[in-house]
């Protein structure tokens, strides 16, 4: 890899970083620019997950640090996560993720007009939405996205935050918080999996993942500092770049 190539890949996974920090769907800005680089598919997703992982790392313990998680809703959607993870896994063993791609075509500007409907981004609790519905609610959505994320996985972060804010009614800041925890716990399952099987690049990887946890570290700091004003233009451009890649990749 040239150093001018280097450069490249760590301004992207930066970048990156500080979108996912933020809204999510920070994987659909580093996973091309490791492909871009010449670095073969296997080695560059697992280099990937070493980098995202790391700066997930920084940008959910900085959020945590300032008390932007609800750790009572975290247990049961960390473990729904994990379990629906495995499950996709399993799956995309069995079915093609062509159908999958299909759906989403249909399914991502439905979201993306939810989004743009809501202009204030604010959650409304409804009377009678008890804390035990708020639980099972996003239980069963990290579960449903957790099988998402095991069997194709770009934008997982996003869907996780239009989940909680608009099933599970929590506030756009908090939503932030425990959308990093539960992303942290299957990213970090997966990097075990990789490095156990010898696919990472770790001169790379190592370097990227300073500039990841640079991105992430200024991302959280601008959720802290300005709440909903920056998440949703980012929410906005996950969901359009995701439609884009799951056309042009079909």
């Amino acid at each position: 890899m040239s150093i001018g190539m280097f450069i490249l890949v760590c301004a992207l996974v930066f970048l990156a970083g500080f979108v996912d920090s933020i809204g999510g769907g920070g994987g659909l800005i580093s996973l091309p620019s490791y492909l871009f680089a010449g670095i073969p598919a296997h080695n560059a997703i697992a280099t990937n997950k070493l980098s995202s992982s790391t700066g997930t790392l920084v940008s959910t313990f900085r959020l945590v640090k300032n008390k932007h998680v609800d750790f009572g809703l975290v247990p049961g959607t960390v473990i729904c996560a994990l379990v629906g993870s495995v499950i996709g896994s399993n799956l995309a063993l069995l079915v093609t993720d062509k159908i999958l791609k299909i759906v989403l075509i249909f399914v991502l500007p439905v979201v993306a007009f939810g989004v743009l409907k809501d202009k204030k981004m604010e959650t409304v609790i409804p009377e009678g939405f008890s804390r035990k519905r708020q639980y099972i609610i996003m239980a069963v959505c990290s579960l449903g996205i957790g099988i998402y994320d095991g069997f194709y996985g770009p934008g997982t972060g996003t869907f996780l935050l239009l989940a909680f804010t608009k099933l599970g009614k929590m506030d756009m800041e908090k939503a932030t918080g425990n959308v990093k925890v539960v992303n942290l716990s299957s990213n970090l399952s997966a990097l075990v999996t990789f490095i156990l099987a010898g696919q990472i690049l770790w001169k790379v990887g190592l370097a990227a993942s300073a500039f990841s946890i640079l991105g992430h570290y200024v991302g959280a700091g601008m959720v802290m500092s300005n709440g909903v004003k920056i998440i949703k233009p980012i929410i906005i451009v996950v969901l359009l770049l995701l439609i884009i890649k799951i056309i042009t990749g079909i």
